[in-house]
């Protein structure tokens, strides 16, 4: 069993999807001095238990999935001012996670919330979430 070690995960943006007439040639980019990332999925579970069952019974409803990575805030960052502007504009990203080297996820995203935190005597630091709108696909590699 191959482990995989936490720096080894990455959130990247497409810079090129970002831009006002895209060339269709995906540009990604690791967004600023990344410390961690989240990657989650959920189904809403529906309760079809009638007053015949004996335990509770449920369906899957709707799937949806969120990221959320923050880390070091770099000046002038490609990928952290990409989604600041993103954000601003109302524009969806489109999000890969990367493991090793490898792209497992992709999918288009609106930002829901992003942070910079500065204090006195420590890094400034950022953080940013994501929703995730439709399924993510696996890429081919």
């Amino acid at each position: 069993m191959a482990k995989v070690q936490g720096k080894d995960i990455l959130v990247m943006v497409d810079l090129d999807a970002l831009l006002t007439t895209p060339t269709g040639v995906a540009d990604w980019t690791v967004v600023g001095g990344q410390q961690s990332a989240t990657f989650s999925e959920e189904v809403e579970a529906i309760d079809t238990t009638t007053k015949s069952d004996t335990g509770y019974d449920y369906v899957p409803g709707r799937y949806g999935w969120t990221v959320s990575c923050d880390g070091l805030y770099v000046k002038n960052d490609e990928g952290y001012t990409a989604l600041k502007t993103a954000m601003r504009q109302g524009k969806k990203v489109k999000l890969r996670i990367q493991e090793e080297g490898q792209a497992v996820e992709e999918g288009l995203a609106i930002i829901t919330s992003k942070e910079l935190e500065a204090g006195y005597e420590e890094s400034a630091t950022y953080s940013v979430e994501f929703q995730g709108v439709g399924i993510p696909t696996t890429p081919v590699a």
